[in-house]
């Protein structure tokens, strides 16, 4: 029983430290002023989220433009964190589920310390009001921040 309790912490441990072993650097300040200064709109993304825990949060302020998104601040680390663009404020897994399908998919992030996706061409941004990151693996609401 108690190796089957040690195999359990030690996979669970893997699972929450690999993605922070394997992150890339978070952007530099340079980089991240001139996206916000492109930026337009700003929002920013709290701790006192509905659906946000000591687990699955963010605070910090993010910067969204047409070619991209920034966000300079930190996210609770984990594993397949997407960011999404929603036409809705959501800030629970459910919200989330509800309105996946009215969602726009941006970049997979793997920066837990700021980071800077490409926006694709075919999406824009006004037609959208939120920000959401998402845990894909898990079903993890993690933060969201309304811009519009």
């Amino acid at each position: 029983m108690f190796t089957v309790l040690v195999f359990c912490f030690g996979f669970a441990m893997g699972v929450y430290s690999l993605p922070i072993m394997m992150a890339p650097p978070a952007p530099t300040q340079t980089a991240l002023s001139d996206v916000a200064n492109g930026a337009k709109f700003t929002a920013q993304f709290t701790k006192d989220l509905q659906g946000s825990d000591f687990l699955h949060f963010g605070e910090g302020d993010v910067f969204i433009g047409d070619q991209s998104i920034g966000f300079e601040g930190r996210l609770a680390p984990g594993p397949d964190y997407r960011l999404y663009l929603s036409p809705t404020f959501v800030e629970t897994e459910q919200e989330f589920e509800k309105h996946k399908s009215s969602m726009q998919f941006v970049a997979p992030i793997s920066s837990f310390n700021g980071f800077i996706v490409d926006v694709p061409q075919s999406i824009e941004i006004d037609r959208y009001s939120t920000v959401v990151v998402w845990c894909e693996s898990f079903g993890e609401f993690i933060t969201a921040a309304k811009y519009q």
